[in-house]
């Protein structure tokens, strides 16, 4: 909390006056003095960036930040079908050496399936146990789970981690099924970009191809793409029906798709190239043909 802190404090000094949402983010109380927009405060923030004032990082930090109010935590989550979970009835050298593979940091742990969730096992709490007994202790490093709604927003859920000091919260939908997973990391890399560690390889879930199309992840959220392919909104987004890019074929289509299946929207195709079972692995989207003239 406090990197998120100090990464944020010079924008708001510099800017003076926030939206509400900034201000309650960071604790600075509210002014007499008239309130001054978003939209006003971006303006300002683009004018000053291409004049040299502040750096394109600061504005895309700024940004982020703003978004926070108007982005679900479904949106940042890692989804059911990608969180690396441990099974407290395996042996803890099993479930080491599944942690250290992962290259996470956070693991839920759960006994027969991930509907029982015992609670959330971090590395930190592993090395902290192996010190103290000389071995890996699994079971004696797991914690309290942490469990928030899919439709909180990401800036709520940023005030209930300062709040309580986890870092890490299990997403559920309306009847309490596990839905996904996410921490303070996602939050940051919300607002100041990918962050990689040491060694961890470049992931690149949108792909410029040489034709002019893109190649994107399955699970990119859609509020990534919309800058890229210039799309305002989707169908269905404000609904909350989905929160990715294979959600999003998935709901117009209305059934789960196949290789090769594709959507047309506005004057952009997507098209399904890749599956991984039930999964919507990757996406090529292209600009449709101009209808020949008769």
């Amino acid at each position: 909390m406090r990197l998120l802190s100090v990464i944020a404090t010079p924008l708001v000094f510099v800017l003076s006056r926030s939206t509400e949402v900034v201000l309650r983010t960071l604790g600075i109380r509210e002014t007499e003095e008239p309130p001054v927009t978003e939209e006003e405060i971006k303006i300002m923030l683009e004018e000053g960036t291409e004049a040299g004032i502040f750096e394109k990082a600061e504005l895309s930090m700024v940004e982020g930040v703003f978004d926070l109010g108007d982005r679900r935590v479904a949106s940042l989550m890692t989804p059911r079908p990608d969180i690396i979970a441990l099974d407290l009835d395996d042996p803890d050298e099993e479930n080491l050496r599944r942690m250290i593979i992962s290259g996470r940091s956070n693991f839920p742990a759960f006994r027969e399936d991930l509907e029982s969730i015992v609670g959330m096992v971090s590395v930190k709490n592993v090395l902290a146990r192996m010190v103290n007994v000389g071995s890996p202790d699994i079971k004696g490093a797991v914690t309290k789970p942490f469990f928030v709604p899919e439709t909180i927003s990401v800036l709520k859920l940023l005030e209930s981690f300062k709040e309580s000091g986890v870092h890490s919260a299990l997403v559920t939908d309306e009847y309490g099924s596990i839905q996904g997973l996410i921490t303070l990391h996602d939050i940051l890399e919300a607002i100041v970009g990918d962050v990689r560690s040491a060694g961890e390889p470049v992931e690149t879930p949108i792909v410029v191809r040489e034709d002019g199309s893109w190649l994107i992840d399955g699970s990119t959220p859609v509020e990534d793409i919309k800058d890229i392919l210039s799309v305002e909104a989707f169908p269905g987004e404000d609904e909350g029906q989905y929160h990715t890019i294979a959600g999003l074929i998935m709901y117009v289509l209305n059934r789960i798709p196949s290789t090769g299946d594709y959507v047309e929207l506005g004057d952009l195709r997507y098209e399904v190239v890749d599956m991984d079972g039930n999964r919507v692995d990757k996406v090529m989207v292209a600009r449709r043909s101009p209808a020949p003239s008769k």
